[in-house]
């Protein structure tokens, strides 16, 4: 039993109430007779809407319109977070991979050193790449060509100031041979 119905029993009981007079106040307040049954318009009207209307008394078009806006502001809530989320995972990507990269050429850098760190090397960097000799020897410089020489261009004949189609007319008729 439902504990307000509890306490409407007690304090009825206490002020000596009875269920019949209830009703007749009750029938006073609405307006309506006690033998016609008739409820005003107005409270059937809304007990009407309230029964096809749904939650907050929305028709269903309202209600769809509103899920739709509902549906857009979310979307479009969730887009702009999504858009920098996925520039910075490529972003991400891309200084991971350049970061790689200038490990890679550390590494190299660190081996370059190493090498040069023995005298030696650097003599031989020194001879191959400066040209540097030691006092007293003698240095030597072989030039090599790279590719054979390029044969001589044709000789054209000279231009004599004849147009071509004569010249053809001579070939033919066998003059100026």
């Amino acid at each position: 039993m439902p504990v307000g119905r509890a306490s409407d029993r007690r304090r009825r009981a206490r002020r000596g109430e009875d269920p019949a007079e209830r009703r007749s106040e009750r029938a006073r307040r609405t307006g309506s007779g006690k033998g016609t049954g008739k409820r005003p318009q107005s409270a059937a009207r809304s007990r009407q809407r309230s029964s096809t209307a749904g939650a907050f008394k929305l028709s269903s078009t309202r209600r769809a319109a509103g899920l739709a806006m509902l549906v857009c502001v979310m979307a479009l809530s969730v887009s702009v977070p999504l858009r920098t989320y996925l520039s910075q995972r490529a972003e991400l990507e891309d200084q991971q991979q350049r970061r790689a990269e200038l490990l890679q050429q550390v590494r190299e850098l660190e081996q370059r050193k190493q090498e040069l760190s023995d005298p030696a090397q650097v003599e031989a960097e020194a001879r191959a790449r400066l040209g540097y000799v030691r006092p007293g020897e003698t240095p030597y410089i072989v030039e090599v060509p790279t590719e054979p020489p390029a044969p001589p261009p044709p000789v054209e004949p000279a231009d004599d100031g004849v147009p071509w189609y004569e010249d053809l007319w001579n070939s033919v008729m066998r003059k100026g041979s």
